[in-house]
């Protein structure tokens, strides 16, 4: 029995936050289709976010998106090809003032789609085998607090919104310097879920014997479908923050509805606006509070449909000022495309 309720179905299926995408958002898909009929257009979305294609919904460039936030508030990061050799590569870092580790990502994601630590030149070598599109090598923040704020504002007004932060906990074990860094695995049920990638990746690590007391990271990439715990930060909204994020998102052209991703040396930091913006996320972006480990999924489906209540008033005022909505035809290239990106 204990092997049974430790096995990755179970654990997966007793913790919503695991579960297929479909299997969360379904009564969000019926929510769009009457906002959508309300709208009188499928991508009413579309217009959220005017500077970013889709509004960010899919398909948008990265590397573009970063292009937009004001250069203090990100981190160095240069967009490459997929075709160039890992000399090539190691060249352009150099030009642009990056060195080892790196972060690299594709230009076009989601959900840690190929995000990846690059250590070595022979991490570039791979990386090229695997990559299809562009994508982008960023510097590596060593700041150590990573947060999601989730920030929209109504177009017209002066005063926006945070409604969601996230705090995020990498995944990681804790020696004991009795058992091996694979047995401390397969005692983690979210290190557990990650037991391929980890096997991967660690190799002969997995059986060493970590000290007792010292805590292992196994993955520092702050995604959820990496093992990373989301927390729900949200007792971290304060005037002073949304103030905050209310000065920098005014520098920001065109942007509404999203998520930043983010990371700051403290709290204070934090509230003062003092960070590097890693992933600048439009109108597909989540309130990924809500995968707080034992969170309700009916809480969870309230947030969700203010969500896109939000997400529909900030799109209808920017329609109203004369922004576009995607047309159908123009809306089935571009979800064809991002797609085919990701095949």
């Amino acid at each position: 029995m204990t092997r049974l309720f430790r096995s990755p179905f179970v654990i997966r299926l007793f913790n919503w936050e695991y579960w297929p995408f479909w299997a969360v958002q379904w009564p969000l898909f019926l929510y769009w289709l009457w906002l959508a009929l309300r709208a009188r257009a499928l991508f009413f979305f579309s217009a959220s976010n005017p500077s970013i294609p889709t509004g960010g919904m899919m398909g948008e460039s990265k590397f573009d998106v970063l292009e937009l936030i004001p250069q203090p508030f990100k981190p160095t990061s240069i967009r490459l090809s997929p075709r160039l050799n890992a000399a090539d590569v190691m060249s352009k870092l150099t030009e642009a003032g990056l060195a080892l580790p790196v972060i690299f990502k594709p230009d076009m994601g989601e959900r840690g789609w190929m995000v990846k630590r690059i250590n070595t030149e022979a991490d570039v070598q791979q990386y090229l085998t695997q990559i299809k599109i562009s994508f982008i090598a960023q510097e590596l923040l060593t700041l150590p607090l990573e947060f999601g704020v989730f920030y929209w504002r109504l177009p017209g007004t002066e005063r926006g919104t945070v409604n969601s932060i996230t705090g995020k906990e990498f995944l990681s074990v804790t020696g004991d310097g009795r058992h091996t860094l694979a047995e401390l695995i397969r005692a983690n049920p979210r290190a557990l879920l990650q037991w391929d990638n980890l096997m991967a990746r660690l190799g002969d690590k997995m059986n060493s014997i970590p000290a007792a007391g010292n805590l292992v990271e196994l993955v520092s990439i702050g995604n959820h479908c990496l093992g990373t715990k989301f927390i729900n930060a949200n007792h971290l909204i304060t005037p002073q923050l949304t103030d905050s994020f209310d000065r920098m998102s005014k520098q920001i052209n065109g942007f509404y509805f999203g998520r930043f991703d983010l990371r700051c040396a403290s709290v204070e930091d934090l509230q003062a606006g003092h960070i590097k913006i890693m992933e600048l996320n439009g109108c597909g972006a989540e309130p990924a509070h809500i995968y707080h480990p034992g969170a309700s999924l009916w809480a969870a489906w309230r947030t969700l449909f203010r969500h896109w209540h939000t997400l529909y008033r900030v799109s209808v005022a920017n329609h109203r000022l004369g922004v576009p909505y995607l047309s159908l035809a123009e809306g089935k290239k571009i979800y064809q495309r991002f797609k085919a990106a990701q095949a």
